[in-house]
């Protein structure tokens, strides 16, 4: 096998896995994911991200905090504008993503009640045993944010490669204010998103669905 057919192999094993085991990841092997997540390219080679990671009861005093501030409707607060719209392609993908979802926990597609309680599952981390919580200065704007980006998709392939699974959670930004006095987080820094990781529950419904790629005809315009 082909380093691009390893490669791509390891990006289709790659999902976002929405109910973990409880069992948690050993430092060493959380340590090799940031090993070779630090990789990844960044404008001028400013490297902007910084994470938190927590574990055990770390892990349980934040999900109760996420828990408890999205179910008493707190307004949302997030440092960097939510998008304005989803609107044509984009909108039709992010809907299908979520009837994926709501397919797969069963959940009909008029049933409020029931996708709101899906909804929070983002705030109860799925049951994760830990959660990476990415930030970056304040004063990089939007490119420090992009480059976290890239921080973020090489941390998710570097678990994958390790068998450890996770989910990117904007949801968690949402909160940015609570989620920074909680961290510590100075106000000079910008609260991007939650990774939460660890191990997959493989039998469970709502990780059995795949969502789908647009082909490379619909990406590219050539020139030339």
């Amino acid at each position: 096998m082909t380093s691009y057919e390893t490669f791509i192999q390891l990006l289709q094993s790659r999902y976002s896995c929405r109910q973990f085991r409880s069992d948690p990841v050993p430092d060493e092997e959380v340590t090799r994911i940031f090993k070779a997540a630090r990789h990844v390219p960044s404008w001028c080679n400013a490297q902007p991200w910084q994470v938190e990671i927590t574990r055990g009861e770390g892990t349980e005093a934040f999900r109760a905090l996420m828990t408890e501030t999205a179910t008493k409707g707190t307004p949302p607060q997030p440092d960097l504008e939510w998008p304005a719209k989803y609107s044509g392609i984009y909108g039709e993908r992010r809907r299908t993503c979520g009837f994926q979802l709501y397919d797969a926990a069963g959940i009909d597609k008029a049933d409020r009640p029931a996708r709101a309680q899906q909804m929070l599952r983002n705030y109860a981390l799925f049951d994760a045993p830990h959660v990476a919580i990415l930030h970056s200065p304040a004063e990089l704007g939007p490119y420090g944010a992009m480059d976290t980006g890239g921080f973020v998709t090489a941390f998710t392939l570097a678990a994958a490669a390790l068998g450890v699974a996770t989910i990117p959670q904007a949801a968690i930004a949402a909160y940015a204010q609570q989620v920074r006095n909680h961290f510590g987080i100075g106000d000079d820094r910008l609260v991007l998103c939650a990774i939460s990781f660890g191990y997959a529950d493989e039998e469970a419904a709502v990780n059995q669905f795949r969502t789908e790629r647009a082909e490379p005809d619909d990406i590219i315009r050539w020139h030339g």
